[in-house]
């Protein structure tokens, strides 16, 4: 009897194994709801911050048009050598007639020349203050924002090339001068290095795009392994831009990031500055 009573009372003071096991399995479920919830609140946020430093890369280069006169170069991830260049300077020639070319390779566009990142937003050239400690922009991962700008005009007969990047060329040529180069299209499915394949793919066409500023978003550390993603780094004319996809999507995963600004929003700024006529 007394050992019973006993036993009553010890199980009566606290919890058995099995109650045990069911409170850690509640509490394990609750932890885990809640660090999944805040780590999409941390995307989240990060995803917006990076909309935001894009934007306002966006309007620091077309406030560098209005007191230069033309668009900036793309900056590159090591110096050239002629002219020679610090992180997050624009790469353009010393020539009469400057284009953005360093050590012979153009710009424009991005990509890689051997070891050397191309097509990198300008920083120093257009006052962008969040930079890492190399001074390169960056975005809300880290990851280094990317820029290109037009290069190819058309009607070509009556638009000297560079264009949207020379001062002289610029004010010379006029407002009838289009870009004739940069092309956004929904899919990779089907492009080229200067087509997107067929009409309906595209989303911004050759004549209406002069700069292009994105990110390679949080899995630019890898540079993206998706057919989409690849098609914003191999250095051709080209780009693509869509909603995000999870990585087993058709073209894999997609998280880049896009703002660009197009020919009529780049001349209404200059007509409005007072810079053209």
């Amino acid at each position: 009897m007394r050992m019973r009573t006993y036993s009553a009372r010890y199980r009566s003071q606290g919890f058995s194994l099995v109650e045990l096991a069911v409170v850690m399995t509640v509490v394990a479920f609750l932890l885990g709801g809640l660090m999944y919830t805040l780590s999409a609140q941390i995307e989240q946020r990060n995803f917006e911050e990076t909309r935001r430093r894009l934007e306002q890369a966006r309007e620091l280069i077309l406030a560098f048009a209005i007191t230069n006169g033309r668009l900036p170069c793309p900056a590159r991830s090591a110096a050239t050598a002629a002219p020679v260049t610090v992180a997050g300077d624009e790469v353009r020639t010393l020539a009469a007639n400057p284009e953005c070319i360093g050590d012979a390779v153009v710009d424009n566009y991005g990509g890689i020349s051997g070891a050397v990142t191309l097509g990198l937003l300008p920083s120093r050239s257009i006052g962008y203050q969040q930079v890492d400690s190399s001074g390169f922009a960056v975005d809300a991962w880290g990851n280094r924002i990317r820029y290109v700008v037009a290069n190819l005009t058309t009607p070509a007969a009556t638009c000297p090339r560079p264009h949207f990047t020379n001062t002289t060329n610029l004010k010379n040529n006029g407002i009838s001068c289009q870009p004739n180069d940069l092309l956004i299209c929904k899919s990779a499915t089907g492009i080229t290095g200067v087509d997107c394949g067929v009409a309906t793919n595209q989303i911004m066409t050759t004549s209406l795009v002069v700069a292009i500023i994105y990110s390679t978003g949080k899995n630019g550390a890898t540079g993206g392994t998706g057919t989409d993603e690849s098609a914003n780094l191999n250095g051709d004319r080209v780009f693509v831009y869509h909603t995000p996809t999870p990585a087993g999507a058709a073209n894999g995963e997609f998280d880049d990031q896009f703002v660009w600004i197009t020919t009529g929003e780049f001349y209404g700024k200059l007509i409005a500055a007072g810079v053209l006529p």
